[in-house]
């Protein structure tokens, strides 16, 4: 009589390939050799549970490596983890950082009860093991950090022979070999005109919106912007200085006199008009209408900028957007005007004694944390069901143990499901849309901060959003939407 085979157990791959490594075996390779070992091993690797970040992402930090923090959500995600043991091909395509090595192998090991091995570094079971793990950790922890040293080393002796090695500025394109990087027709005409806009008097918000009416895009791909403009007139290689890391050398790369002839003095037009704006603490308040006032073109919010003379120049808002030269409109509102807008719309609801509003329930976050809670338990019940029959069928508990761990688990499943049931009944949803008159007591009770003088900006700013969610300014409608909630 044959007996029944022993059912595959699942496993997880996870596949990183490193960028400095010339014997390392490509995705594929890896892929393969790992679904080899977990099937000799008696382990089902699923599509699902092979996870393989894209080619270049270092090992360095696991917080830039999607596919890795996938994996270990997913392992976190049920109790038991959805696979028990994970397949690398190397310790050092798990990390080669030997404290995140710690600490995530202490999360799938001890919380998710997932083991870990290496196929192309079998090691051990049992403490020595896990002392010879340790070494291979320190030594790839001890070679990224010693490679990178090198490569710090080997560009700077570059960069102190004047060779080339940054990315390209807009209007260049690389050779390689550290040779000099040579114009790109296309892509400099748009330098040229950037710097002959600006030093023939246009400002750099102007420029940027020119620039992507024109369909014209960044080194990266991205639109044109007032800070993009600003790094291109302040970049030093229009004008055939090379710069990195501290170090700088005249280049040997072609420049053009309708920039160079004019270089120095678009600096001294940025040095004379450029201010930037010194920071301000988090917790101020700019102004306590400061992110409500929506943009009706893009949806952004409306930049508070306060005049530096309010007797020459009103304070005023606008679409940061627009400011930043991303579309045109957005055109600006004086900072009386809105005022005065909203305390009239809050005026007219008072008088009217009535408003339109939202409601927004009042989540109970305690409650869903319960359900969540049990829920969880419940499916614990569930594990624990198919181990005890598990236990029963392979012979290790009687027929009497059998029946009574089932009648222990009947009775669990029971009280949970009636403490599930309670809880539910309790987070079940209620009508509490106050009323008419409870809305209008609190638009009333705003009415009376916003208009007394001696409050403080902060405070007005926490009554105005007790009520409003969002303002729309449409000053090309010359009209002004709110949106009261409560």
């Amino acid at each position: 009589m044959s007996t029944p085979s022993k059912p595959l157990e699942i496993g997880a791959a996870y596949i990183r390939v490193s960028t400095d490594d010339q014997t390392e075996l490509s995705p594929d390779a890896q892929i393969r050799v790992i679904l080899d070992a977990a099937k000799a091993d008696g382990y089902l690797i699923p599509p699902e549970y092979i996870f393989e970040e894209k080619k270049g992402i270092s090992g360095r930090k696991a917080d830039n490596r999607p596919e890795f923090q996938r994996m270990i959500a997913i392992a976190k995600s049920q109790t038991p983890a959805p696979f028990s043991r994970l397949y690398l091909w190397k310790f050092s395509r798990f990390a080669r950082n030997q404290e995140e090595s710690t600490f995530y192998k202490g999360i799938l090991r001890k919380k998710c009860g997932v083991e870990i091995k290496s196929v192309s570094e079998p090691i051990m079971e049992g403490m020595f093991g896990r002392l010879i793990e340790t070494i291979i950790e320190w030594f790839d922890e001890y070679y990224s950090y010693n490679l990178s040293g090198e490569v710090i080393r080997g560009m700077t002796e570059k960069a102190l022979r004047s060779g080339y090695q940054t990315t390209p500025s807009l209007g260049y394109d690389a050779v390689g070999n550290g040779q000099p990087f040579v114009i790109n027709e296309e892509q400099y005409a748009i330098v040229e005109y950037i710097f002959q806009s600006y030093h023939h008097g246009t400002d750099m918000t102007k420029i940027s919106r020119e620039c992507n009416s024109r369909g014209w895009r960044t080194r990266r791909g991205n639109p044109f912007e007032r800070r993009t403009i600003l790094r291109i007139l302040q970049n030093k290689f229009y004008n055939g200085i090379v710069e990195w890391n501290g170090y700088s050398f005249q280049g040997s790369h072609e420049t053009r006199e309708t920039v160079t002839a004019i270089f120095q003095d678009v600096q001294d037009r940025i040095a004379r008009e450029y201010r930037p704006v010194s920071r301000r603490e988090v917790s101020s308040c700019r102004h306590w209408l400061s992110g409500l006032l929506r943009c009706p073109i893009c949806g952004a919010s409306l930049a508070y900028s306060r005049a530096s003379n309010p007797k020459q120049r009103s304070s005023y808002f606008r679409c940061w957007k627009a400011l930043k030269g991303f579309h045109e409109g957005g055109r600006a509102i004086s900072q009386r005007k809105i005022e005065n807008a909203v305390l009239a719309s809050l005026k007219a609801a008072i008088d009217a004694n009535l408003v339109e509003f939202e409601h927004v329930p009042q989540k109970d976050e305690q409650k869903a944390s319960d359900l969540a809670i049990i829920t969880e338990a419940l499916a614990r019940v569930d594990v624990k069901e198919l181990r005890i029959r598990e236990a029963y069928e392979s012979g290790i508990d009687t027929l009497e143990e059998y029946k009574s761990n089932k009648e222990r688990l009947r009775t669990e499943r029971a009280n949970l499901l009636e403490e599930l049931e309670r809880i539910r009944q309790l987070a079940a949803p209620q009508d509490d849309t106050p009323s008419q008159e409870e809305v209008l007591a609190r638009i009333r009770n705003v009415y009376d901060l916003l208009s007394d003088p001696d409050v403080d900006y902060d405070v007005k700013g926490v009554a105005i959003r007790s009520v409003l969610r969002e303002i729309i300014v449409d000053r090309a409608q010359n009209e002004i939407r709110f949106h009261y909630y409560a």
